[in-house]
């Protein structure tokens, strides 16, 4: 696959890294060259000091032939334009990019951007941290809006179904686990104490399950 990132500050040096590692042909573009001093020192992608809205500067990294770019500078307004021209002038299939300021998230989405918020997204984290941890997060879409989440049916809740433990419409079944089997459960599933149920939910619908699962069922 062939990638252009767009900002090499911490982490377009670190995305471009990874990328690289995983055997990509990855280009770098930044408009100061001593950005390029963060990438790792076995990085062998190319780098193009210059301006990544300049087209002289696109095409020297190859953006006809692009698979994807990422453009994860520290300016909002900039990441839009090139994220808005790259997707409508070079028609590139795949393009991703970073939302410095959550306050300028609408703007992207305005646009149909594909966009990750950092903060956003790290807000989300800590704040699932400041609650109970009996449910883990194993995967997380978007900005953390919708993640799925692993959790351990306790002694309380044997011989209970799915829905009434679940019992919220923020909350969606994805699989449950028993004795190393996965199946897909209905919401008319009995549970077994130690079935670990895969559920997607939205950061209300997870809070609601972990007061429901502290509780015994008569309680709910």
């Amino acid at each position: 696959m062939k990638v252009i990132v767009i900002g090499c500050g911490r982490v377009g040096a670190d995305l471009a890294y990874r990328l690289y590692k995983r055997g990509h042909d990855v280009a770098i573009i930044d408009v100061d060259e001593n950005s390029f001093n963060g990438l790792s020192p076995d990085f062998q992608g190319r780098f193009y000091e210059g301006d990544g809205m300049a087209q002289d500067v696109l095409h020297r990294a190859g953006i006809e032939n692009c698979d994807t770019v990422c453009i994860v500078t520290n300016s909002d307004s900039v990441n839009l334009v090139i994220g808005h021209a790259v997707r409508t002038m070079y028609h590139v299939p795949n393009v991703i990019t970073r939302n410095y300021d959550a306050h300028n998230r609408s703007l992207f989405e305005a646009f149909n951007l594909q966009c990750i918020s950092a903060s956003s997204w790290a807000a989300q984290r800590l704040e699932e941290l400041v609650y109970h941890t009996e449910i883990r997060t194993v995967f997380s879409a978007g900005n953390g809006e919708v993640e799925i989440y692993e959790v351990t049916v306790p002694p309380a809740w044997n011989d209970q179904t799915i829905e009434t433990l679940v019992g919220c419409p923020d909350c969606v079944i994805v699989s449950l686990a028993r004795s190393g089997t996965a199946f897909l459960p209905n919401l008319h599933t009995v549970l077994k104490t130690g079935d670990v149920i895969y559920i997607s939910a939205t950061l209300d619908g997870v809070e609601g399950l972990r007061v429901r699962i502290t509780k015994r069922p008569e309680e709910v």
